[in-house]
Formats: structure tokens, C-alpha cells, sequence
């Protein structure tokens, strides 16, 4: 057997340290799997583990590249992470994959990756995560055409991808845009490589022999942390203060200090640029540098720009939730391996031992003695909803895929995507309105027509004489 135990969650619930506890209980290794901590330096910025916290337990792909590398693209973690794992399965050891960058631990969790974003994008860096990429500039260097107008874009892919281009509204620039990439990436078009990913995943449930999980790399663990969304919240803001107490605000300056002192400009959508606190705390930085501010101004935008970079953390815990939620979940439900993946309530930190220690271990025991472990729904109430949740979301994602066609409302002028937004609209008052507009309007004529054609009658006969 050639385990492999993964620790997932949103930042801020633990995972490092999660991660050092079952190292040091089973004899592991831990890698990581978060796309900034490649970089050597900046610990703060980056929420590396402190050297004290690690227990001298090895840590792999830490403090790895230079800042000015950019970010590893998928296939190049995964390759990485691969090697590394074989490396510590022949030193008779766990390997512990500690994922931030849903892009990369799903990578190597699975045979076939990220299977909705088409072959070639296991070659993409992990933009999901860290919003590598703006808007427009996926892969405009090759095809030009993704910086076109959404109008010219939209005909294209009528003439690739009828059945994708039926789908989307001229509004939905991005999903456009994307349908577009995957077939000038692969040669396919999306509707039918998606067609293709619903067939095999209902195959690998259909499967009677039980062989559910050759997807799967390793024998495979999966474990959740994961908080109550407000809780968390909260917890993300004072780590933020704590951060700004230890040196934030200092490391950050000194990048971007070493970023303005570059002769070449430097792509700031990329690499250790896009990692947070930098960008948020950068107006800040340029009015110091600027000059011409007052005291009071300067200390105002600072807090401004700190505030900045706790709406970022949290919206980022929630990118890393849905993305464990909709894609990792899915992909494990998808090969009936559900069962390998537990959710740890981290609600309450000061509950540790109890709500996660003791069940992880319990669990990880069982799993390496390949002896009885309990089910994922029994270990608190919060792991019971959240993966009934999970479950729920999955069935209905897995509904018989049906492309909406584009329905036009010629009163409202207004376009739907299919048939529940047409039901929707028809029921909606603006329709109602519209409509009831319309009924006076054509009342309005008719009563016109009618007296126009009185009056005409009337003038008839008053010519006639009679």
C-alpha cells in the first residue's frame, strides 16, 4: 500500500498544524501544497510555519523558489510533489500533503486532475487561488481572438461550438471567453469534452465490479478543516492584527521596496505579486513615498489598506471552502470515495485535542492498520452537515445535463438563458408590468381606431345628405 494522508481548509483553521501532528504520531513527512510558500522569504506574507512550530518534522517544497520565478504551473507541482512522494514511500515513511492551493492538491490526488478545465490546463499555474490572471489575458499571445470583442468571440464559437455558444448569454463574457480557449487549446469543443466527463463519471458509478477508485493516485486520505464561516471570519481578522504586530506591514514594504527598484517592469498578475497583503497594502506604501500627506492622512489609509487585507483573507477562505466543496468533494464522489474524506470541526481552537487530534489520529490509525474506521459523518455535527451539504450539491450537479437555449421576450426585450430563467421572468412583476403597459397601449389604439372610424362614418353621412 502506498498511502498518502492530505490535510485540506480554508486558511486559518490549521492545517500545519494538523499536519505536524500526525507526522510526529506516524512517522511522516510533510509537503506543501500552497502556491506562495514556494517562495523563499517572506514568512509572514506568506503563513509559512514557524521553524519552532515544525518540531523537526521535514517539511518538502518549502521556501523553494526565488521571487522573481513565477508560480509553478500545475503540471510542474505535480510532477514535483509526485517525486517527492515517491521519495518518502521508499524511506518507509507517510507522506502528508498540506494543501492552500486547491489547483495543486487536486493535481495530485487524481489521475485525471482538473477535469473540467480540458487537457492542456494541468500546464496552467493555479489562478483559481491567487487570481494569477486577469480578466482578457488568458492566452492572448497565442489566440488574439481572446481579446476580441465578446461579439466576435461569441461568433466564433457559434462556428466551433453551437451547443456551448446556445448556452451563454453575450453578457457572460468570461464563460464565453473560456469556451472558446478550451477549443483552441485542445481541438475539441468544451460541449463535447464536458459531454465526455459526465459520461465517465457515471460510468465510474455505474461500476459493478467496485473498482471506484483507480483514479485515485494512492490510497488516499482526506481531511477537512474546517470552521463555522463567522467564527472564522473573526479568527482571519485577528490573525491579520497579530501579522501586522509580527512585521507584516514591514515585509511587505520591503517587497514592494525590491519590486520598484527593478530596471524591467514586472508582471504584478503573477508569481509572489499577487499574494495577499502586498497589493492591498501598496496605496499606503506610495503615499509615504510620495510625500505631501499629513500624519493623520497617512495613519488613515493605513488602517484602510489593513482592512483591505482582511476582506482578502476572508474572501479567500471562501474561495478555498467552495473549492473543496464543489471540485474535491465532487471528484471523490464521483469515484464513490466519499469515505475517504473527513471534515474536522476547528470551530474552537481551544478544543483541539478533542475535535481534532484525537479524531485524526483515531481515523489515521485505522486507515494505515487497515483495520475498522468510523464513518465521516459520525465525527460531529458540523462534519454530519457539511457533508450532507456537499452531498446534495453533488446529486444536483449531476442532474442530466441540460444547455439552455437563449429565449427572447419581444415585450421586455430582454433575453433568458433557458427555461426556468424564461419561467422566472414570465412571472416576474417587471414582466407584469411591461405586459399590463402593453393591454392599456393596445386598448388605448383600439378605442382610437374604433373612433376614427365613428368619426369617419359620420362625416359619410353628412356629406351624403342623409
Amino acid at each position: 500500500m502506498n498511502p498518502l494522508i492530505t490535510v485540506v481548509g480554508a486558511t486559518g483553521t490549521g492545517k500545519s498544524k494538523l499536519a505536524v501532528d500526525l507526522a510526529k504520531r506516524f512517522n511522516g513527512e510533510i509537503i506543501n501544497g500552497d502556491a506562495m510558500q514556494l517562495y523563499r522569504g517572506l514568512p509572514i506574507i506568506t503563513n509559512k510555519i514557524p521553524e519552532e512550530e515544525r518540531e523537526d518534522i521535514k517539511h518538502h517544497l518549502i521556501d523553494f523558489i526565488g521571487l522573481e520565478e513565477e508560480t509553478w504551473r500545475i503540471g510542474t507541482f505535480r510532477d514535483e510533489c509526485l517525486r517527492v512522494i515517491q521519495d518518502i514511500h521508499s524511506r518507509g515513511k507517510i507522506p502528508i500533503l498540506v494543501g492552500g492551493t486547491s489547483y495543486y492538491v487536486q493535481s495530485v490526488l487524481f489521475n485525471d486532475g482538473l477535469v473540467d478545465s480540458g487537457k492542456e490546463d494541468s500546464k496552467q499555474a493555479p489562478d483559481e487561488d491567487y487570481n494569477v490572471r486577469q480578466e482578457g489575458q488568458s492566452e492572448s499571445k497565442d489566440w488574439p481572438i481572446l481579446d476580441a470583442p465578446v461579439e466576435t468571440m461569441l461568433d466564433k464559437l457559434r462556428e466551433v461550438d453551437p451547443i456551448m455558444a446556445d448556452r451563454w448569454h453575450i453578457k457572460e463574457v468570461r464563460k464565453i471567453r473560456r469556451s472558446l480557449e478550451i477549443y483552441l487549446k485542445t481541438g475539441r469543443p468544451a460541449s463535447e469534452i464536458y459531454a465526455e466527463q459526465q459520461r465517465q463519471r457515471q460510468a465510474a458509478i455505474n461500476n459493478v465490479e467496485g473498482e471506484t477508485t483507480g483514479q485515485l493516485r494512492y490510497e488516499t486520505l482526506v481531511f477537512w478543516m474546517h470552521a463555522e464561516r463567522e467564527t472564522l471570519y473573526k479568527r482571519l481578522d485577528t490573525r491579520v492584527e497579530k501579522m501586522i504586530e509580527q512585521g507584516l506591514v514591514a515585509e511587505a514594504r520591503s517587497l514592494f521596496e525590491y519590486k520598484e527598484s527593478q530596471d524591467t517592469q514586472l508582471d504584478e498578475t503573477r508569481g509572489i505579486w499577487v499574494s495577499i497583503g502586498l497589493k492591498e497594502l501598496e496605496p499606503y506604501f506610495k503615499a509615504l513615498r510620495a510625500g505631501g500627506s499629513s500624519e493623520g492622512q497617512i495613519e488613515a489609509l493605513k488602517q484602510t489598506c489593513v482592512e483591505s487585507v482582511k476582506t482578502s483573507t476572508r474572501q479567500y477562505s471562501s474561495r478555498q471552502t467552495r473549492w473543496i466543496r464543489t471540485k474535491i468533494w465532487t471528484a471523490l464522489a464521483s469515484l464513490s470515495a466519499t469515505d475517504r474524506l473527513y471534515v474536522l470541526d476547528a470551530t474552537d481552537p481551544d478544543a483541539w485535542d478533542r475535535c481534532i487530534r484525537e479524531p485524526a489520529e483515531r481515523v489515521a490509525q485505522g486507515f494505515l492498520g487497515n483495520s475498522e474506521i468510523p464513518e465521516p459523518e459520525s465525527l460531529s455535527e458540523l462534519a454530519r452537515m457539511t457533508l450532507e451539504d456537499a452531498k446534495k450539491s453533488h446529486e444536483k450537479q449531476n442532474q442530466p445535463a441540460t444547455f439552455s437555449k437563449q429565449m427572447t421576450c419581444e415585450v421586455c426585450h430582454k433575453t433568458m438563458m433557458g427555461e426556468e430563467q424564461w419561467d422566472i421572468h414570465v412571472r416576474g412583476s417587471a414582466h407584469r408590468r411591461v405586459m399590463k403597459s402593453a393591454a392599456k397601449r393596445a386598448k388605448r389604439q383600439e378605442y382610437l381606431r374604433n373612433r376614427e372610424m365613428a368619426e369617419g362614418t359620420v362625416d359619410k353621412v353628412s356629406t351624403d345628405g342623409n
